[in-house]
């Protein structure tokens, strides 16, 4: 039985090493309807997210060395889907103190 169920991935402190923000689970289809990204540390900082398809080693960028300004908000609204296996990740380039939550619907056929 299908279903679409509406979530929220909360991550808290990105780094300068790749976290995995949000997995797709085999048999879901995720569409990201939102993604925002804070810098709450007050100093100015970049960021790289990208996919890796089906958790390979390749990385297809959204955004490369996004600016972030001190204590400022980056918000995505375009739709991103996401199928099983791949991996949104991101990074930043120093140490840093940037939070990010990704408001996203789960599909299962």
């Amino acid at each position: 039985m299908a279903s679409e169920v509406m979530k929220v991935k909360l991550v808290k402190e990105l780094s300068n090493s790749e976290i995995d923000l949000l997995t797709v689970a085999s048999g879901h289809t995720y569409t990201i309807l939102n993604l925002s990204i804070c810098e709450t540390g007050g100093a100015d900082e970049t960021f790289d997210l990208y996919i890796r398809d089906d958790a390979g080693a390749d990385d297809y960028e959204i955004y490369s060395d996004q600016a972030l300004a001190a204590n400022a908000t980056f918000e995505h609204t375009t739709r991103i889907v996401l199928e099983a296996a791949d991996v949104l990740s991101a990074q930043t380039a120093g140490t840093a103190n940037v939070d990010v939550v990704i408001s996203y619907l789960d599909q299962t056929l």
